[in-house]
């Protein structure tokens, strides 16, 4: 009986090291930052720091796979701009002057040179940055929007908010 009341110790002080590992975690993969035109002028993702950003890495606006997931976002779009999401997109074979899209996207300045900091080599990627700055989610497939939607709702930074308003 010693035996077992020392492993269950055992146990749950490494459960409570590991937990409080987590409510201090670090930002584990920064994302790289990257700029753009806006309204109010040039902007960055580091500026962009407490929203969560989505970027679509394309080849350009009249792609299959960013028209594709343009149309998937924009049914949810709503409860993405409610959040505070930025949607920037990098092209990498030409700069569009406007997105086709009911989807206010942030064009990059350097969409090669943003594709290749995130180690995009496909046509296509969608990648979500958390409110911390950390890479949440990268794909090279097209995504349903509401994997989108849960990535940045299940993101480290959330969570943290979300664990400290519970009574």
């Amino acid at each position: 009986m010693n035996r077992h009341y020392q492993f269950f110790a055992s146990v749950m002080a490494g459960l409570a090291l590991f937990g409080a590992g987590i409510c201090e975690a670090a930002v584990v993969r920064p994302a790289p930052d990257f700029g753009w035109v806006g309204i109010k002028g040039k902007s960055t993702l580091r500026s962009m720091r407490g929203q969560p950003v989505v970027l679509v890495v394309a080849k350009n606006a009249k792609s299959r796979a960013f028209k594709k997931q343009v149309k998937r976002l924009r049914g949810i779009y709503s409860q993405f701009a409610s959040r505070g999401v930025v949607f920037a997109v990098a092209f990498t074979e030409e700069s569009a002057p406007q997105v086709p899209s009911d989807i206010p996207f942030a064009i990059v300045n350097d969409g090669p040179g943003t594709a290749a900091a995130y180690g995009v080599e496909k046509d296509f990627a969608i990648t979500v940055i958390g409110k911390d700055g950390n890479v949440d989610y990268t794909t090279y497939k097209v995504l349903p929007s509401y994997r989108v939607r849960d990535v940045i709702q299940n993101s480290f930074a959330v969570q943290k908010v979300a664990r400290t308003n519970v009574p």
